[in-house]
């Protein structure tokens, strides 16, 4: 059931009482929700308006029937931005933020003994599937503008990396054997979170993704007819959004 946990809360279910009432219908009985923030953050440029993390919270806390939140995300070391959003993540989810430091991969760009005409250096950015498909003229342009890069002082690329996937798997996967979650509500569109969303839909397990429209990978959206359930988070816009975005 919702108990509104702000005056806000309170007056946005009443306007919105239909999306409420289609909340309460999926959060039955114990419910677990599962935050891939790698993945959701990059929404907010589909949607048009950005998740407040409070906001968001204190939404969650109001169903009375979840029993957890855990919000999965990396924090970059050094840099201050990155540290103090860790920490007001961690005030806000309390136990329930899980984190880890961002791994920066250096990615040589280095074209000095590169021929024009050679992949070696595309495919570190390019899935080979598409570089395939590439001409000749194309692989050429492309490694000439790596030689630009080379010649302005750049012979390499940071590229940041924080995958959640096997920690979110298997938080959700030991909350499962441990029978303290039944219905279990994934934040991402992951592809690699398939074969967990699967194993808990054979165990009879309801799963529902909260994700948008067009960020949900083809191995989720496969799963529907196994009984996956996807949620459009637009329908609760104006629960989660920044306050100026309502």
């Amino acid at each position: 059931m919702f108990k509104p946990k702000s005056e806000r809360l309170d007056g946005l279910s009443k306007k919105f009482a239909q999306n409420i009432v289609a909340l309460e219908q999926i959060f039955q009985s114990n419910v677990g929700v599962y935050i891939d923030y790698a993945n959701v953050r990059p929404w907010a440029t589909k949607l048009g308006w950005n998740i407040d993390l409070q906001r968001l919270k204190t939404f969650l806390s109001s169903f009375d029937n979840i029993k957890t939140v855990k919000f999965f995300d990396g924090i970059l070391a050094g840099d201050a931005k990155s540290e103090k959003a860790g920490k007001e993540k961690l005030k806000i989810f309390k136990a329930g933020f899980i984190s880890k430091p961002v791994k920066i991969m250096k990615k040589s760009i280095d074209f000095t003994s590169i021929k024009p005409n050679s992949p070696d250096l595309l495919e570190q950015f390019i899935r080979k599937c598409l570089l395939l498909k590439y001409n000749l003229e194309t692989v050429e342009y492309l490694n000439k503008k790596f030689k630009e890069m080379n010649t302005g002082g750049m012979y390499y690329l940071e590229d940041r990396k924080c995958n959640f996937d096997v920690e979110i798997g298997t938080t959700m996967m030991l909350d499962f054997e441990h029978g303290t979650i039944d219905t279990f509500i994934l934040w991402s569109g992951d592809s690699d979170f398939a074969d967990v969303v699967t194993k808990l839909l054979s165990a009879g397990k309801k799963v529902v993704l909260f994700a948008t429209v067009r960020k949900v990978s083809k191995e989720l959206n496969d799963l529907q007819t196994k009984g996956l359930l996807i949620f459009d988070i637009q329908k609760i816009r104006e629960f989660i959004c920044w306050v100026n975005q309502i």
